[in-house]
Formats: structure tokens, C-alpha cells, sequence
């Protein structure tokens, strides 16, 4: 039984195999509320590899598949098969595996971005799912606490009208050449693998999101510069890029993976005409809200300020005690676990999804063709 005596949900995975990054923070994702059983998995393209990871994570041995399309058929006949799946592979390898468990009636989970193009991103949102599956985006940034509560502010009128936006996400991992033997490098910065953006798609699409679940404005139109200053690299390892958001609004994006010194910076300032706030991943715990004319107001995960639903829904331990980055995946995992089960209203409309997604995938696109045109400002409507 999960934590909160509700029944686990059968999970498979496809990608995820021995030495894979993210594959391993989904499953502990995945455990910490005790949702889901993982039961099956095709966990790599190559058969050795799908079989090792297989057994080393103790999967049973009809359960090991060594394909997709192999593991959606079997998993949808057999009466005890998986009830949800994630997909933890490149981003060329999301389009395949979630249609086709999406059309054999099995939930999908899928990391980000949805998919490698717009075009596929737009396919895989017309499919209809058999027997109604969902499917939920891995934006795990939008499940911490703080974020919940940032947006409940802001629907709430505190921070008055929005005027301003910034987001950025610098990273210096990618500051020198990637060699083949770096596998999380090589694919991220191999279009045939990657997509059209490098950082922008890895990271910046987490900071665009971020920007868009908290302040829930809708964007007009992007104005981008996109670099790769490392030589002979293909796409891009830093972004600038101009928002406009509909209703007046504008905003800032940062996104870099060669900036030095800086680890994992993601960040969200938002200022309207009756107050501010002003969050950073690497602190998650605390965030800082002024109203204009007033001192700051540090406010705390779980402390005396936080009262809305939406905060609180999945805290796990007391205020003081630091929650991060994998209790965030795991409340995307756990309020998907109770939309499966049919007890999840009032989360659906936290959960990033198939729209979110293509829109995405939308603001990749149109902030490529606007940095191909000298940042010539490009409506995400028109691409």
C-alpha cells in the first residue's frame, strides 16, 4: 500500500538503464510515497543493456523487455500489466513510446520536453488514449511547495498587476568540448537526439514553464539570441531571450550551460504594481514576497504563512527540515498516482500535460526562428 493506505499504481519504465541520470531520480521519485510498483521495463536500446538493468533493479525475467513497442503489447494483455509507464529516454525517443502506450490504454509520464519536435508534440496531442489515459509531464520544478504557493499568490491578486518577469537557469557543465564517452553530453548536444534547441530545450524550457505555471500568463511573442560559444558544437549552450506576455507583461529569460561557476541556478523573479517575489531552486525552502512600500517577508516551506491548498497538499516533514529537488518529482508522481486512481481533481490543474508540452515545444521553436532572423520577435501562434 502507498503511505496514504490508497492501493500502488503498476508502473514500467522505458530508458532508465544502468548509468542513466535520469531514470534513477524518476524511481526513487516514484517510491518515496509509495504510489507505484515498478514491474516492468524496457530500460535500454541495446538488449544487453535492457536485460542487466533489468535484473539489477530486480525486475522479473518476462518482465524485461528489450523494446518498447514489445513491452507495450505484452504489458496491455496480460490482466496484472502496468497501469502507467515513464519515459526517461532522449528527447528524439518521447514520441514513440508514449503513443504507443498511450493508444494501448497504459498513463503516460514523460520527461521533458515532450517530444524532439514541434510536429511530433502536435501528433502525439491529437492521439485519442484508449480507455482514457493521462499524461503528465515531468516539470518537476512546478512541484515544490513555495512555486505552489508563488502562484496562489499571484492569482490572488497580491502582487497586483504583473508588469515584469525574469527566469533563468545557468549551468557550467557543458563549458568545454563533450566527448562520446559522456553519455548525458553527447545526446544533449546532438540535434539528431536532442531536437532543434540545446540548452534552451534541456533547461530553458524548465524556466519558461516555471515563468508561465507561476505567473499564468499566456506569451504573445519571443525575441531570442541563442549561442554556441563552444567551437564546432551544433546547438546552442546559452540563451537571451525576450518575452511578451498577453495582457502587457513582459519578461527576461536566461538559460546557459558555460557559465562558470554556476551549478544549478535556476531562478524566478516576478514584480507586479502591488508587490514582488523572488525564488531560487538551490534555496527552495524560502522565498521572499515585498509588497511595495513594506519590508520584506522571508516566507518558509510549511511555516506560519503558508495555508493554501495547494503548498501544503504535499508537504512530508515539518517546517525547518529542507525539502529539494526530489521531493518535488515525487508530488508530481504522487498526485499523478491519484488521478490514475480516480481521486485527483484538484490536482489536474497543477500537473504540467500534453498542452503544456506543446506549448513547449511551441517556445522553442519560435525562439530558434527568432534568433535565425537577428532576434526578430516571433509569435509562438505562428509556428
Amino acid at each position: 500500500m502507498a503511505e496514504n493506505g490508497a492501493r500502488r499504481i503498476r508502473l514500467g519504465m522505458v530508458g532508465g538503464g544502468t548509468g542513466a541520470f535520469i531514470g534513477y531520480v524518476h524511481r526513487i521519485a516514484a517510491r518515496i510515497d509509495g504510489d507505484y510498483d515498478l514491474v516492468a521495463g524496457a530500460l535500454s536500446s541495446r538488449p544487453d543493456v535492457a536485460k542487466e538493468s533489468g535484473r539489477n533493479i530486480g525486475l522479473a525475467e518476462e518482465r524485461i523487455y528489450t523494446s518498447y513497442e514489445e513491452m507495450a503489447r505484452a504489458e496491455a494483455a496480460r490482466p496484472d500489466g502496468i497501469e502507467a509507464v515513464s519515459i526517461v529516454t532522449p528527447n528524439h525517443m518521447h514520441y514513440g513510446p508514449a503513443k504507443a502506450f498511450l493508444e494501448a490504454g497504459i498513463h503516460v509520464i514523460c520527461d521533458k520536453p515532450i517530444t524532439s519536435t514541434l510536429e511530433d508534440a502536435r501528433k502525439l496531442a491529437s492521439i485519442q488514449p484508449k480507455n482514457g489515459a493521462k499524461f503528465l509531464l515531468t516539470h518537476n520544478y512546478t512541484g515544490f511547495p513555495l512555486i505552489r504557493q508563488a502562484r496562489e499568490l499571484v492569482a490572488s491578486g497580491a502582487l497586483g498587476k504583473i508588469r515584469v518577469i525574469q527566469a533563468e537557469y545557468p549551468q557550467d557543465w557543458l563549458t568545454e568540448p563533450t566527448t562520446d564517452d559522456n553519455k548525458q553530453a553527447s545526446w544533449r548536444t546532438d540535434p539528431a537526439r536532442s531536437g532543434a534547441g540545446g540548452a534552451i530545450g534541456d533547461i530553458g524550457t524548465h524556466a519558461y514553464n516555471l515563468a508561465r505555471f507561476v505567473s499564468g500568463l499566456r506569451t504573445d511573442a519571443v525575441s531570442a539570441d541563442l549561442t554556441s560559444f563552444v567551437e564546432g558544437r551544433q546547438l546552442d549552450d546559452n540563451v537571451h531571450i525576450m518575452l511578451r506576455f498577453e495582457g502587457g507583461a513582459k519578461g527576461m529569460l536566461w538559460a546557459s550551460q558555460v557559465a562558470v561557476g554556476c551549478e544549478n541556478g535556476l531562478q524566478l523573479r516576478i514584480y507586479g504594481d502591488k508587490g514582488g517575489l523572488e525564488w531560487r531552486q538551490d534555496n527552495p525552502n524560502y522565498m521572499w514576497f515585498t509588497e511595495f512600500g513594506k519590508p520584506k517577508q522571508l516566507l518558509t516551506r510549511g511555516g506560519a504563512i503558508s495555508g493554501n491548498a495547494s503548498s501544503t497538499m504535499n508537504i512530508r516533514i515539518p517546517s525547518g527540515h529542507p525539502e529539494g529537488y526530489l521531493e518535488a518529482f515525487a508530488t508530481l508522481y504522487s498526485q499523478f498516482a491519484a488521478v490514475i486512481r480516480g481521486e485527483g481533481a484538484d490536482y489536474e490543474a497543477l500537473l504540467p500535460s500534453l498542452a503544456d508540452g506543446v506549448e513547449g515545444m511551441q517556445f522553442i521553436v519560435a525562439s530558434v526562428e527568432s534568433s535565425k532572423n537577428d532576434g526578430k520577435w516571433t509569435k509562438l501562434s505562428d509556428v
